[in-house]
């Protein structure tokens, strides 16, 4: 189907039933991935995101030249979807840079070089920020068939989706490409069975009780002095610290090590202190940041709820367990990287549940 064709489907779509037409709920990079594949196959869909802007848990900040990633930053070797997507895609990969020496802070506040296990040396990077995967699919996709800040208040099942601001559209199949979690937080009617609801609240989000600061500078100065960028602290703010460089100028970001719940209403407490931290880790100069810019996840409601404020001790066994297995003739299926059959919980996941999503669909066409 062209574009034309397609973004005519789109139009129409509004208020009707269309035969064959999917709604895909969730504009990160599940939805986009899976809205991609179904307009090269033909088929026709919308794609709905709750947010006023796509990407999910990828944001990407730009200034100027440079870009910054508040969500995931890295992808790795020996992750196919990945690699083939950003190849197809035209972008370019680098490694994370990881060259030098790293640091530990201890608790009382020592700074020993050479000490701990920060590094993120063989990672990968995409020049332009995994945002820009972001926008190489969304411009793919015919503009008509996705809308942003179209928040899902319930779902029926027999295709019915009831927005927010009181929209009702139809379709034939509906795929929810959000975490578990934030699914379970719909309304369905019928309702879904406990061992349904129960099975979504019970995954944990990734990364949802998670908080991201980047420090920009004029120059990596760091690197000057033989460091990594890298760090480790049990003094924190920050619990781990990477070089977030881009083409242009220098840049640090941390993983906050304070809880969730520590950090409510506390951003700009937060940013001063991880400052001061960054001034004890790499000296004097790192006291002056141009930007700095924070996202807490746990506060964001279409990506953490309560459950999510604690943080998790180890990476969960993802995957999709039976409760959550579509019957033959259901018209609504759960997609997400913590449902995915691989890589659960990382980009590569995210690709793979949306090629399981894809599989769906077409496969009832």
């Amino acid at each position: 189907m062209d574009e034309d064709g397609a973004s005519a489907l789109c139009s129409s779509a509004v208020g009707l039933t269309l035969t064959g037409t999917v709604a895909i709920v969730g504009g990160g990079l599940t939805g986009l991935a899976l809205a991609h594949r179904l307009h090269v196959a033909g088929r026709a869909f919308r794609l709905f995101e709750g947010r006023d802007r796509l990407g999910g848990r990828i944001k990407t900040t730009r200034v100027g030249e440079q870009w910054f990633d508040l969500g995931p930053s890295w992808f790795w070797p020996g992750q196919p979807r990945m690699a083939a997507l950003i190849q197809q895609l035209g972008l370019e990969v680098f490694p994370q840079f990881a060259d030098g020496a790293q640091l530990y802070e201890t608790v009382q506040g020592a700074v020993i070089r050479d000490h701990g296990f920060a590094s993120m040396q063989g990672s990968l990077r995409v020049r332009g920020g995994m945002g820009a995967i972001v926008q190489r699919l969304a411009e793919r996709l015919p503009q008509a068939c996705v809308e942003t800040a179209h928040a899902v208040r319930s779902v029926s099942g027999d295709g019915v989706l009831v927005f927010a601001n009181g929209d009702q559209h139809s379709f034939d199949q509906v795929v929810l490409a959000m975490p578990p979690r934030i699914a379970a937080a719909l309304e369905f009617t019928p309702e879904v069975s406990t061992s349904v609801l129960s099975t979504l609240q019970d995954i944990p989000t990734w990364m949802a009780g998670h908080a991201k600061l980047v420090a920009v500078y004029d120059t990596a100065f760091w690197r000057d002095d033989g460091l990594s960028g890298d760090a480790s602290s049990q003094r924190g703010p920050l619990a781990e610290i990477h070089d977030a460089s881009a083409d242009t100028g220098g840049a640090l970001f941390g993983f906050l090590g304070v809880p969730a719940s520590a950090r409510v209403g506390q951003r700009e407490a937060v940013i001063a202190a991880s400052v001061a931290q960054l001034v004890r880790l790499f000296g004097p100069r790192a006291a002056s940041p141009e930007e700095v810019f924070y996202t807490d996840w746990s506060v964001e409601t279409l990506t953490a709820v309560s459950t999510d404020q604690a943080p998790l001790t180890h990476h969960p066994a993802y995957g999709r367990p039976a409760t959550l297995v579509p019957a033959h003739d259901s018209r609504i299926l759960f997609a997400s990287t913590e449902l995915a059959s691989e890589m659960g919980g990382y980009l590569e996941g995210a690709l793979a549940a949306a090629d399981e999503a894809a599989d769906w669909v077409l496969k009832g066409s």
